[in-house]
């Protein structure tokens, strides 16, 4: 995911990718213990993805709040 993607969402949109971002790690762990992962480099994306929305997130409330 490239931050030029993140920076024209707008809040209720992060907050939705985010969600899904979190049910796909949250797959990719129960398939990583049940012994059924593929890709497990996936896993690390989806974490650093997870991070990134969350930093767009936190700038999208430090501005609405000046």
């Amino acid at each position: 995911m490239k931050t030029t993607e993140l920076k024209k969402k707008n809040a209720e949109e992060l907050k939705e990718m985010l969600h899904t971002l979190e049910e796909e790690h949250f797959n990719l762990r129960v398939q990583k213990a049940m012994g059924q992962l593929q890709n497990s480099s996936r896993i690390r994306l989806v974490r650093k993805d997870i991070a990134r929305v969350h930093t767009f997130l936190t700038e999208n409330t430090a501005t609405d709040k000046r």
